[in-house]
């Protein structure tokens, strides 16, 4: 039998937490993750621009023997998946399935909110999309959904600087802006992938805003891994065909656009371990 790999793409090293989370639950599974860091941040690029390069990735991962595919990335999910789901797979891939994040993350938290006040934390992209907004009003008509992008945190990631004191400034400020919006959020999801390595000053901000407003609780966090691979479970309970074409041999291949030996040293900042890297071309 030929490889079945699990694929899971990011436009960098966000996706990275996506693929931790599911190893975890799902630590039989062979996988291959594709970051394009050569050309991130996706976040403020084009919707037309993000899919091409998104189309470009999942070509890549279908041609590497992923009959199925993750876009750990939330811009490529936002402004790509639709396009690739509705277009692109029933003409040319149509025994393959491409899932995105921002459905997973959307079932949960209307249930995990008490005030149904939702707050949303991600790039320029995700937050104009409105993917989160319109996708948690279909599924929990009683929730009220308020985005704040956060120009800055990404590159505080990828820059290595998350958890240095100069991060302080810029998580205060996003917070402040969404809180200010309405006060009454009482949870936050974490829209892009990069962010929970920023969750430690993200819990010591909300806790000093929340001695403002001490009537009103601290608001939950969201971060996405557990839950995306929560959903991945359960799509695979739901779709044996698809089960079936996967191997389990306990293997993860990461794949990126960039240098080898940076991806490599960046990646055991999310996985806390050491990954071997292979440079590859999109196009």
């Amino acid at each position: 039998m030929t490889s079945g790999y699990i694929g899971i793409f990011d436009s960098g090293f966000g996706g990275l937490t996506i693929l931790d989370g599911i190893r975890q639950r799902m630590p039989e599974y062979d996988y291959i993750y594709l970051g394009d860091n050569a050309r991130a941040p996706y976040g403020t690029r084009s919707f037309d621009v993000v899919y091409e390069f998104t189309l470009q990735a999942v070509k890549k991962l279908f041609e590497m023997d992923c009959p199925l595919v993750i876009l750990g990335c939330n811009t490529a999910s936002a402004k790509a998946l639709r396009s690739i789901q509705q277009k692109y797979l029933p003409q040319y891939a149509p025994n393959r399935r491409v899932l995105g994040v921002i459905r997973p993350t959307a079932e949960v938290v209307g249930e995990l909110s008490h005030t149904k006040h939702i707050g949303v934390l991600a790039t320029e992209g995700t937050i104009k999309s409105e993917s989160y907004k319109l996708e948690i009003e279909k599924l929990h008509p009683d929730c009220t959904i308020v985005g704040q992008a956060c120009p800055m945190w990404v590159p505080l990631v990828e820059n290595n600087e998350f958890d240095k004191p100069g991060a302080d400034y810029f998580v205060k400020d996003s917070l402040t802006k969404l809180m200010s919006q309405d006060p009454l959020i009482d949870t936050i999801i974490l829209g892009c992938t990069h962010y929970p390595l920023l969750l430690p000053k993200i819990k010591q901000q909300l806790a000093q805003l929340s001695t403002l407003n001490p009537q009103l609780p601290t608001p939950q966090i969201i971060p996405q891994g557990q839950y995306i691979a929560s959903s991945l479970e359960d799509y695979l309970r739901r779709h044996p065909e698809m089960d079936e074409r996967l191997t389990r041999g306990g293997t993860c291949q990461y794949l990126t656009t960039e240098s080898a030996t940076k991806f490599r040293e960046c990646a055991s900042l999310f996985l806390n371990e050491e990954v071997e890297a292979q440079h590859i071309t999109l196009n």
